[in-house]
């Protein structure tokens, strides 16, 4: 089992940054595939990244150039860097984990762990 807590939401202007974190209970880097979703009120929860045990990287297409997600495998903790944020960008934001390589990367359902979430909020 692995619980997920992520932080580094909050609240800011367009245009801005922000970083979220993702901590797992114990190590997953190289076995686990760990994504970012996030979800506006009154719509579905969306892909927005995802790293793989092979340090494979993918983004949906409406933050590409903005968002970078990482992982600092000392910390088991994976980041998801946000810049050039927008009001579209508001929204709850979840880290998810799963064993081994997630493919299609961005199907909710094929991912075991969620955490709680992080509320981002863009305006």
């Amino acid at each position: 089992h692995v619980q997920l807590v992520e932080s580094g939401g909050g609240s800011v202007q367009p245009g801005g940054s922000l970083r979220l974190s993702c901590a797992a209970s114990r190590t997953i880097y190289n076995t686990h595939s760990v994504a970012w979703f996030r979800q506006a009120p009154g719509a579905e929860r969306e892909a927005v990244a995802a790293i793989w045990p092979s340090d494979r990287r993918s983004y949906d297409d409406s933050v590409k150039g903005r968002f970078t997600i990482s992982q600092d495998n000392a910390k088991n903790t994976v980041y998801l860097a946000m810049n050039s944020l927008t009001p579209e960008d508001s929204a709850m934001y979840y880290c998810a984990a799963a064993p081994g390589y997630i493919d299609p990367w961005y199907i909710r359902g094929s991912y075991s762990y969620w955490g709680q979430g992080t509320q981002v909020t863009v305006s």
